[in-house]
């Protein structure tokens, strides 16, 4: 149950998101995560920008851990977005990644790396196909508010 009991609490975040035409897209945004499910489970739930401006995205994810697998099942939304997506999470030496599928149908792979006690850096990244490169689709960069 470790493996992200260590992002309860509040964060603020820089966001970048490289787009498919080329451009890239900068906000700051906010994070939320806590015990739920009587702490079988972990939600949170991510915001941008901070409020109280209007938000692009508006999501949560929850996280249950199943020991038959020694993973955790994660399921994320964004209503706003209309935007899902399921994955399985690991560790992977210092870092956290994620891999599944989204409701385009592509390949995601979503990791947390630089990890400290009070920061961490969230790549996003999707491909079309196992045979194609990762592309990096966002970039967190990550602070603890308080826990």
């Amino acid at each position: 149950m470790n493996l992200y009991g260590w992002l309860i609490g509040s964060w603020e975040m820089d966001t970048v998101h490289y787009r498919d035409d080329g451009t890239i897209q900068k906000w700051d945004g906010e994070c939320h995560f806590g015990w739920v499910l009587e702490g079988r489970a972990i939600q949170d739930v991510w915001i941008r920008p901070k409020r109280p401006a209007p938000s692009t995205m508006y999501g949560t994810t929850l996280r249950i851990f199943d020991p038959g697998i020694d993973g955790w099942h994660i399921i994320w939304n964004d209503p706003l977005n209309r935007d899902h997506s399921r994955q399985i999470g690991r560790a992977e030496g210092k870092d956290i990644v994620q891999l599944g599928t989204d409701s385009r149908g592509l390949k995601t792979r979503w990791r947390f790396t630089e990890i400290t006690a009070n920061s961490f850096h969230w790549i996003g990244e999707e491909r079309s196909s196992e045979s194609d490169p990762w592309q990096i689709t966002y970039e967190h960069l990550v602070r603890r508010t308080k826990p």
